[in-house]
């Protein structure tokens, strides 16, 4: 159920409504818009009924929230949702190129490679440095200290960061270095760590599962939601279908659809949604037009000997070309690529 104030209502009037809704026993989330003052109220909403609501001074009008996403959904918010991250907006207007390698393997690979990368349009370095991979076998990733190279890196080339964190004892060690958290595929319905990352109030960069519905996903942000971040990232990557040629179907209807149904940013995978190099260019273009807010985008230096998922990843001239025809693409739809703010933060 949400609550819409009225223009004029007072703070005094909004804390009212909140310690009556409290004392109900039921938990209370603001969003404040540029007109209108909403309140979200998750629980046994029986325990306070709609029509003393509708009488308390300051109330507009009190909507019940018919989807079984609440805090994502565009009955609560209808603004979409605009994410600072150290200056860098996702969402709104801009659109956000994430990239960087898979897996951070050296700090001089990903040193040469993140400058690079700044220059050619990037505006948020990836790396990974937890890998939860397929195989027992596989590269896992150089953990903490792949964490503190991306940091450093980050700084250095003036770019936020964004890693995996794949377990809830990780949230509070990775938010200390990340400017977003990433919760894979396969942690898309681990309730704890999607807890614990919505404590931790940093962004998260919510991956749809394999098989999961939109539906599904969007109750999986949810729970980051109730923890009281509103700054959550939803990254469409490829569903698991009957096609085999590629590595996933990269699902783009998703896009309109999530934009219809919530007011969170969506960005896509084109890297790990076809598994190929070459359809990542056209994949990401058709993504923008698409209406995404940004591209998460897998560079390596030299894809050949990669440690993790080479035949997915751009050669920095490769990204290079794709961001220029990103650009035109982005002005047919009144867009434009976003680029880092000179006095960007990091989350250190």
């Amino acid at each position: 159920m949400i609550v819409v104030m009225a223009p004029e209502a007072t703070e005094s009037e909004l804390n009212s409504l909140i310690k009556r809704l409290e004392s109900a026993g039921l938990t209370v989330h603001l969003s404040r818009g540029q007109e209108r003052t909403v309140v979200g109220v998750v629980g046994d909403v029986r325990r306070m009924p709609q029509e003393t609501l509708e009488v308390m001074p300051g109330v507009e009008r009190v909507i019940r929230i018919q989807q079984p996403f609440k805090l994502a959904s565009r009955e609560y918010r209808q603004e979409p949702t605009v994410i600072d991250v150290s200056g860098v907006p996702v969402g709104g207007e801009g659109i956000v190129v994430m990239a960087g390698p898979c897996s951070i393997e050296s700090r001089s690979m990903l040193e040469d490679l993140a400058h690079g990368l700044a220059s050619d349009g990037a505006s948020v370095l990836r790396g990974g440095a937890f890998k939860p991979r397929t195989s027992p076998y596989s590269f896992q990733g150089l953990g903490v200290e792949g964490l503190k190279i991306l940091r450093d890196v980050g700084v250095s080339a003036g770019l936020p960061v964004i890693t995996e964190v794949i377990s809830p004892d990780q949230v509070s060690l990775v938010g200390r270095y990340a400017d977003i958290l990433q919760i894979g595929a396969r942690n898309m319905q681990n309730f704890t760590l999607l807890q614990e990352a919505g404590k931790s109030h940093r962004p998260v960069l919510l991956k749809r599962g394999m098989s999961a519905s939109v539906e599904e996903w969007l109750q999986a942000a949810d729970y980051v939601l109730s923890e009281g971040n509103p700054n959550v990232i939803l990254c469409e990557r490829g569903i698991r279908t009957f096609e085999s040629y590629t590595r996933f179907t990269l699902d783009l209807s998703a896009v309109p659809v999530l934009k219809k149904l919530s007011h969170l940013p969506v960005i896509v995978d084109p890297s790990h949604g076809t598994g190929r190099w070459e359809l990542v260019s056209p994949m990401a273009a058709a993504a923008i037009a698409a209406g995404a807010d940004g591209l998460l985008i897998e560079v390596h230096p030299d894809p050949e000997r990669a440690l993790s998922d080479g035949p997915q990843s751009l050669k920095p001239p490769a990204f290079r070309e794709m961001v220029s025809q990103l650009s035109r693409v982005a002005q047919a739809v009144g867009r434009s690529l976003v680029r880092p703010a000179p006095s960007m933060k990091t989350a250190v």
